[in-house]
């Protein structure tokens, strides 16, 4: 039997924004597995939960070291998160957890010169010594392919295409390494690159697509020309792979529990949250690194952690100002048996760069956002007024 340490078991998404899900009351989101989620008694849904950045690298080198970007090294889109960094894979390994990491890095060392997506971005090597704390790494740096993916690293001899939809692959993958027999408790991330572009690529079968015609806009899609057109064909892919994707965390989530169960161990810690959101159109854009809500909200569940303050009655919801890059010091309050406390009131959002690729943001950006109101400025240190 492991240790009375809970396990604790992240669920990462990516271009997920927190308007996207059932629970909130979006009409386009069949997500059956998060709105369960989000009604567990357990379960608190951070509402205001922001990216600390709303672009992939650093927001993802922000979420492992708990530390924002540029601060934590990755300055650039394309720097690699520094081999020496320290994470919470390092300080829960530390405690006694058996650490574990499967799917999509982005924080790896990639040619500039190389395509984003492909099969050649999914086979870029993350050596061991690059892993920066993880005992068990199985996954990625790349690529896109929500389809067939390709990986590497324990376990696998040289690099491997898994046939099937990348969600399941990577859900498959963590199961096993739940399922195993363990003296310690886990801490596993699953990072999958779902509900990211392409949004033609294909669903499982049995999920529906929906027709762009059908598509609920918001109020604030222009109407009637080019954005509006283009927004609802790539809205229709975004919420089949949204509903495939669920479906695929479903089944993770009860494997987890019962493994937990049939280990004789306490129901585990799920997170489930993204690394940044996307613009749909909203607002005439696209992408992001945007510092509207639509790039920078992303979805927070946290099922099963203690709590403080405890509300009187489920289902929990926070307003407090959280960000990805708390996660860290909430798994290390957990891994102890305390409850964790928003330290702030206002949570800080920035694009530390221009990323120079198709639709995304045009300028470097600081700012901060919290229940109540947010204020964006640009490197010239003048206020962007943003209508929302």
């Amino acid at each position: 039997m492991a240790s009375g340490k809970p396990d604790i078991l992240w669920i990462v998404t990516t271009q997920w924004r927190a308007q996207a899900c059932g629970y909130v009351g979006d009409p386009n989101a069949c997500t059956p597995s998060l709105d369960a989620l989000a009604a567990d008694p357990s379960t608190v849904n951070y509402a205001q939960a922001v990216t600390p950045h709303p672009f992939g690298p650093f927001a993802r080198a922000a979420m492992l070291t708990g530390v924002a970007s540029p601060e934590n090294g990755v300055r650039d889109y394309w720097d690699a998160l520094p081999r020496g960094a320290r994470t919470i894979a390092h300080e829960l390994g530390e405690r006694g957890y058996g650490t574990a990491f499967f799917g999509k890095w982005g924080v790896g060392e990639r040619d500039r010169e190389a395509p984003l997506v492909g099969e050649a971005a999914a086979r870029v090597v993350v050596p061991r010594e690059a892993r920066v704390g993880y005992a068990h790494w199985a996954g990625f740096e790349g690529g896109f392919l929500l389809n067939d993916p390709w990986l590497h690293g324990d376990g696998i001899e040289g690099f491997e295409r898994r046939r099937g939809y990348q969600s399941d692959t990577l859900g498959e993958l963590a199961e096993k390494w739940l399922e195993r027999p363990a003296t310690e408790p886990r801490f596993t991330v699953v990072s999958l690159e779902a509900p990211h572009p392409p949004y033609d690529a294909p669903t499982p079968e049995g999920v529906a697509r929906m027709r762009p015609e059908d598509v609920v806009l918001a109020a604030n899609v222009p109407r009637g020309g080019e954005a509006e057109a283009k927004a609802r064909r790539e809205l229709a892919g975004y919420y089949a792979h949204i509903a495939a994707t669920d479906a695929a965390i479903g089944r993770l989530v009860a494997r987890a529990d019962a493994a937990a169960e049939a280990d004789g161990r306490a129901v585990p810690i799920i997170v489930f949250t993204s690394v940044h959101g996307d613009m749909h159109g909203s607002h005439g854009l696209f992408r992001k690194g945007w510092p509207h809500e639509e790039s920078v909200r992303v979805p927070l569940l946290v099922r099963g952690a203690p709590m403080a303050p405890v509300p009187a009655v489920p289902p929990y919801l926070s307003e407090e100002a959280v960000s990805l890059v708390d996660l860290p010091a909430m798994a290390l309050a957990w891994s102890e048996g305390r409850a964790w406390r928003c330290p702030r009131e206002r949570a800080e959002i920035s694009m530390p760069c221009v990323v120079a690729l198709p639709h995304q943001c045009d300028r470097v950006w600081r700012g901060w956002r919290s229940a109540t109101g947010k204020r964006v400025f640009t490197a010239a240190g003048s206020e962007w007024g943003l209508a929302e």
